[in-house]
């Protein structure tokens, strides 16, 4: 059998985490191995613990998620753990910070429990998660912000077709609505995407969108 995915849990407000954890341990291939209530004791759990997966809260004491993220899962780290960021949405101006500090998904706190198990799944397999339907608000809202005055580099190695591609997921789209919108086949999406990554040097889709964004390819 399989083993479960090792959660680890950190939300400053004890009834969130609680909750979090019930949900989680519930599932038979879900296991939360440890919790905490702060992003200093995040750091020291995932390295005590070596979770498979970090559910982080973004605004906590001592340390808080974003920094908390960086230390776990940022450039340079030797052996980056998997974050899920869950947030409110009043909160979504830190989001883009946190996917630029090495987070692989984000989740709205509100989420049903159903959408959190998918979220945690996905990032332990290594894939991204981008919430769809929050997407264009939580990154789109701060493109201006984000987006450096210059615009578009000119060494962007990508063919027009790929950067088409570049800008459905920035605007949140999945391979199956790539797809649709382009005509072509979910294989020919994952190719393009894998293209992408690769020449862009990108770690996965989330990255995708914060280069997007950062170098004015979408408006």
């Amino acid at each position: 059998m399989t083993a479960p995915v090792r959660v680890l849990v950190c939300d400053d407000q004890a009834l969130i985490r609680t909750g979090f954890a019930t949900i989680i341990d519930a599932q038979p291939d879900l296991e939360v191995v440890g919790e905490c209530g702060d992003g200093r004791a995040a750091v020291d759990l995932a390295h005590k613990l070596d979770p498979d997966v970090v559910v982080m809260d973004v605004r906590m004491p001592v340390l808080d998620g974003i920094e908390a993220t960086r230390l776990l899962a940022g450039a340079g780290v030797a052996r980056p753990v998997k974050v899920l960021v869950v947030t409110t949405f009043n909160l979504d101006e830190y989001v883009y910070e946190a996917l630029r500090a090495g987070a692989s998904g984000f989740l709205l706190k509100d989420a049903p429990p159903a959408q959190l198990l998918h979220g945690i799944r996905t990032v332990a397999t290594g894939a991204a998660l981008l919430a769809p339907e929050v997407t264009r608000q939580l990154v789109g809202r701060y493109a201006a912000r984000i987006r450096p005055a210059e615009g578009a580099p000119d060494d962007v190695a990508l063919t027009p077709r790929e950067l088409e591609v570049l800008r459905h997921i920035a605007d949140g789209l999945s391979n199956s609505e790539i797809a649709a919108t382009l005509v072509i086949s979910q294989e020919t999406v994952k190719t393009y995407v894998s293209r992408i990554l690769t020449k862009l040097d990108l770690r996965d889709r989330v990255q995708a969108v914060v280069y997007a964004y950062r170098n004015g390819l979408v408006t």
